[in-house]
């Protein structure tokens, strides 16, 4: 089985994304989990933006990265999807990871206006996190 963690700042939006994507594959032998540097709320708008697209995340619970190092879970791709444009603070996994990927998207919690105009940014996040997992689970 091969395990990916996805980690961004608060596990809020980016890092579930992905996570979902993964695990909604069809890959039998991948298994992906998400976790932030820390606990944050899940986003409504990005549950809304991936229910439209018929997966639901509505059900998902926030997860630090320091709770996934206490449970001594190893993984074989650790991917950090923050987006350093904006200053944030890509976590380090530390441990025996075989392989580190960074890969930046905007973070939809950052996005200013009415709840359109964010589903609308979200959406394009959505896309861009999905096209980009298309293409990474092809390599697993």
């Amino acid at each position: 089985m091969t395990k990916v963690l996805f980690v961004c700042i608060h596990n809020s939006a980016r890092s579930q994304m992905a996570e979902a994507f993964v695990n909604n594959a069809g890959l039998e032998n991948v298994k992906a989990e998400s976790a932030g540097i820390e606990k944050g709320k899940l986003n409504p708008v990005v549950v809304d933006a991936m229910k439209e697209i018929g997966i639901d995340i509505s059900g998902n619970s926030t997860n630090t990265v320091q709770e996934k190092i206490d449970s001594g879970d190893h993984y074989d791709y650790v991917v950090t999807v923050c987006d350093q444009a904006s200053g944030e603070r890509c976590p380090v996994f530390p441990g025996n990871v075989y392989k580190r990927l960074h890969k930046e998207f905007p973070d939809p919690s950052a996005f200013q206006g009415s709840y359109e105009e964010k589903l609308d940014f979200t959406r394009k996040v959505r896309d861009q996190i999905k096209n980009w997992i298309d293409e990474f689970v092809k390599e697993l």
